[in-house]
């Protein structure tokens, strides 16, 4: 994996995006005290079960892939100018 620049930024706001997402999708807001790996399972599961992520194969699922492939999605929604891909 090739490491990212801003990775832990563009990564909070995928998980921002992406949550915002599953809430209107209908699903519940995460509580305060889920962790992060749950979040980052679940909305990685959903956005690949909406198919807008290629899923990884089973035996590469580690939290480490999970939150690279959420980062390289929102880099994919950004618009080219937005300051966290520069």
């Amino acid at each position: 994996m090739k490491k990212i620049k801003n990775e832990n930024a563009l990564l909070r706001k995928a998980l921002t995006v992406a949550e915002t997402y599953a809430q209107k999708r209908g699903y519940k807001a995460f509580s305060p005290s889920d962790s992060a790996k749950h979040k980052v399972e679940s909305l990685y599961r959903l956005l690949v079960l909406d198919k807008l992520i290629t899923p990884l194969p089973q035996d590469k699922e580690d939290l480490a892939s999970l939150k690279h492939r959420l980062v390289v999605w929102i880099m994919k929604q950004l618009p080219d100018d937005h300051e966290l891909l520069k």
